[in-house]
């Protein structure tokens, strides 16, 4: 079985991380390069930076946050957030990021997710997905615009269409659960991981470990998106990583001091990951 992954969000605005619940309240949790490498040493297995921004100075501040960030980080880096045509797509990888995020653009012009994975590559190409629970309870409407609007689209068929389209990675958040700590919708991750054949990363609601390994198993998550529990510090990655283990989930194993997440020791010289 194919090792699960534990991958950080850092939602940056102004060239600053913030965080708030179902994308508005925000709050400045610190500096982005500095928190990255915070969650690199804890074992993170990649790091997601969503531009929350609007304008196009505040992107080309992302960009330049991202390559500081790539210059030191030795795990995957995801950009995503206002990217509106290939062109952004490509100065976002020139930046030193390994794949991209699309989702507004991408939900006005399908055709976006076409034409990046032609040129780079589908495994560069992740479809952000913002789904809330309709009024009527069944099935899912796809948001757009930082989850603020509705697009009209339903989402577990968007996201067959976005994988159609070239995409080769879900991002699936849930503004429902987006900041409650609730736990990840579980039905909603379900349905849609059980329709694409390729990784789903699940987000929005995590509140403990626990919830991160029923995502995993129960939502048939591939990976599991963590932010405001490791910002607060209520856990850490390394923390995380030995309760999957212990729920016999498989993970890349993290060193941290000189212990892996299985709770054996490890030589100084061992890389974070293995």
């Amino acid at each position: 079985m194919l090792s699960r992954r534990v991958v950080v969000c850092l939602d940056v605005q102004a060239g600053r991380v913030v965080k708030g619940v179902q994308f508005v309240a925000l709050r400045d949790v610190g500096d982005p390069v500095e928190l990255a490498e915070r969650y690199e040493r804890e074992g993170a297995d990649e790091v997601v930076f969503l531009d929350i921004s609007a304008s196009a100075e505040a992107r080309a501040t992302l960009w330049e946050v991202a390559r500081r960030t790539a210059e030191r980080l030795f795990i995957p880096l995801t950009i995503g957030g206002g990217l509106r045509d290939v062109n952004d797509v490509g100065r976002a990888l020139r930046s030193g990021a390994d794949k991209v995020s699309v989702n507004t653009a991408a939900v006005e012009r399908p055709e976006l997710l076409t034409e990046a994975a032609y040129r780079f590559g589908s495994q560069c190409v992740v479809a952000s997905i913002d789904a809330k629970r309709t009024d009527r309870g069944a099935g899912w409407e796809v948001y757009v615009r930082g989850g603020r609007q509705p697009s009209g689209r339903e989402a577990v068929a968007w996201a067959e269409e976005c994988v159609s389209r070239g995409a080769g990675e879900i991002l699936l958040t849930s503004v429902d659960r987006d900041g409650a700590r609730s736990g990840y919708d579980l039905e909603l991750t379900r349905a849609v991981a059980s329709r694409v054949p390729v990784p789903v990363v699940a987000s929005g609601g995590a509140g403990s470990a626990g919830d991160v390994a029923d995502v995993l198993t129960d939502g048939l998550a591939d990976a599991a998106l963590v932010a405001g529990i490791l910002h607060d510090r209520v856990t850490t990655v390394a923390e995380i990583k030995g309760v999957l283990s212990r729920r016999g989930i498989p993970v890349r194993r993290t060193v941290v001091g000189g212990t892996g997440n299985d709770g054996t020791s490890v030589p100084p010289d061992t890389r974070r990951t293995a």
